[in-house]
């Protein structure tokens, strides 16, 4: 198994881990446009773990210039436990760290009991103090 950075070239097999994967919500800003503008933006923050050819773990970084942000951390269930999810993390954060950014959020799903457990397992801290707004002006609810 490999970590490497993730290309926009191996967008199709990430969607397709994503799809088959519980608690994972794909949004029009989960499109390849967007994506790939999200890459370009962020280059070399985003990770991927491949095994045999095959997209088996993915973690998406980006930053505001003050503080990280993940999205997308997803492994196959048939990989969990092994570590992926936590190299490619840390793949993340390094990279963060490079350019001065020590503090990094993601955000999970309230049900994604799975996600929330693996995060909290982690000593990252669920934060008690703050609510997210969103505003989506696509006239999607789900965009």
């Amino acid at each position: 198994m490999n970590i490497l950075p993730y290309t926009i070239d191996h967008y199709d097999d990430v969607m397709a881990l994503m799809h088959g994967t519980s608690g994972v919500a794909i949004r029009d800003a989960d499109s390849r446009q967007a994506t790939e503008r999200y890459l370009a933006r962020n280059p070399g923050m985003s990770f991927l773990c491949i095994d045999a050819g095959r997209v088996v773990g993915c973690a998406m970084c980006g930053h505001d210039g003050r503080r990280g942000y993940l999205q997308h951390v997803v492994v196959d269930a048939a990989y969990r436990g092994r570590g992926i999810a936590n190299e490619l993390v840390e793949s993340c954060l390094a990279e963060l760290c490079k350019i001065g950014i020590e503090k990094t959020h993601i955000d999970v799903f309230v049900d994604n009991d799975l996600a929330n457990r693996y995060w909290t397992r982690r000593r990252w801290q669920r934060r008690q103090d703050i609510y997210r707004y969103s505003l989506n002006r696509s006239g999607r609810e789900s965009a």
